[in-house]
């Protein structure tokens, strides 16, 4: 038996309930792994909240993420006691995830941690950090150098723009930090970020050409937002775009994309290749000073707090990341 998280559905109404399930009842997979630790992320908060439909299966164990210790492998590239990660892949949609004492998936779903880390720090820097990881890089295979200006960072007070500000400005780029939460302003520089702006001046509609400001930008809102930040992008610029916060919706003109040569660079933290996820968390584990992380994730909850804690993220009462702990 483990305890878990499990939702439910009943008349088109998403229940959550803590309990305990019988081992036998997990996924198929190569891998069985004890989970030390997972995170509460948006898209969590969505399944358990089902302010969205983004589970695809029921029952389901939500939870997007994880970061444990390997308990049983008929993987040749996992052995019992070595500590993995996971992120995406569909678990916490259409397979069981990460908020439960224990997960099975496929071998293929997991990155060993790099030396360095320990699983609770994988979950302090979590799906979002990784994410955030995959953006900085588009940036740079674009060619978005820090000499080239500054860089915005949307939806700075949460987990994906924490990590990226924070990466960035160890890179030498001037960020810019877009906000609704100006009283938090002390906490984003430092971060890194060299200003500070109200999230406001993007959320309306706007020209779609305007003003050239930024070499390249982070965008986790999607909408308005990203248009309006395609629109004001420099000549050959580089906007990396991972969420939809306001919106999933692009209501944007083709005019930045033909007249300034910019590229949306969209980014998919799902079913990123396996080459791709090492590579990002080599490099999370050797850029990421324990300070960094440390300050963006400022809470650790356990499974019975996850449903409350879900509701208050979505409301935008969290600011950073939530550690979850399923064995406190």
């Amino acid at each position: 038996m483990f305890k878990a998280l499990l939702l439910e559905q009943k008349d088109g109404v998403t229940q959550a309930r803590v309990t305990q399930i019988e081992d036998d009842r997990l996924p198929d997979g190569d891998v069985t792994v004890q989970v030390d630790y997972s995170t509460l992320n948006y898209k969590d908060g969505l399944a358990i909240t089902g302010r969205s439909p983004v589970v695809r299966t029921w029952p389901m164990v939500p939870g997007i993420d994880f970061a444990g210790t390997v308990l049983t492998s008929s993987d040749s590239r996992f052995e019992v006691g070595e500590q993995v990660v996971l992120n995406g892949w569909g678990v916490g949609e259409n397979r069981w995830g990460g908020l439960a004492q224990k997960a099975r998936v496929p071998g293929s779903f997991l990155v060993k941690l790099p030396p360095g880390l320990s699983t609770r720090d994988a979950m302090a820097i979590g799906t979002a950090g990784y994410t955030a990881m995959l953006c900085v890089q588009a940036l740079e295979r674009g060619g978005v150098a820090p000499a080239a200006g500054d860089i915005l960072v949307t939806g700075a007070n949460g987990g994906v723009g924490g990590f990226a500000i924070a990466l960035l400005a160890r890179r030498g780029y001037r960020v810019v930090a877009s906000t609704g939460r100006l009283q938090d302003a002390d906490r984003l520089h430092a971060l890194g970020a060299a200003e500070v702006i109200d999230r406001a001046t993007f959320s309306d509609k706007g020209k779609p050409l305007q003003k050239e400001r930024w070499a390249g930008a982070v965008d986790s809102v999607g909408g308005y937002t990203l248009a309006n930040v395609c629109a004001a992008t420099r000549y050959g610029g580089v906007v990396a775009a991972c969420g939809l916060a306001q919106s999933m919706d692009f209501p944007a003109s083709v005019a930045p994309f033909i007249l300034r040569g910019i590229t949306l660079a969209g980014i998919d933290s799902v079913n990123a290749t396996f080459t791709t996820r090492r590579a990002a968390w080599d490099s999370l584990a050797a850029e990421l000073e324990g300070a960094a992380w440390a300050m963006l994730a400022e809470e650790e909850i356990s499974l019975d707090q996850v449903s409350q804690a879900a509701h208050s993220l979505l409301d935008g009462k969290v600011r950073g990341r939530i550690v979850v702990n399923p064995n406190a």
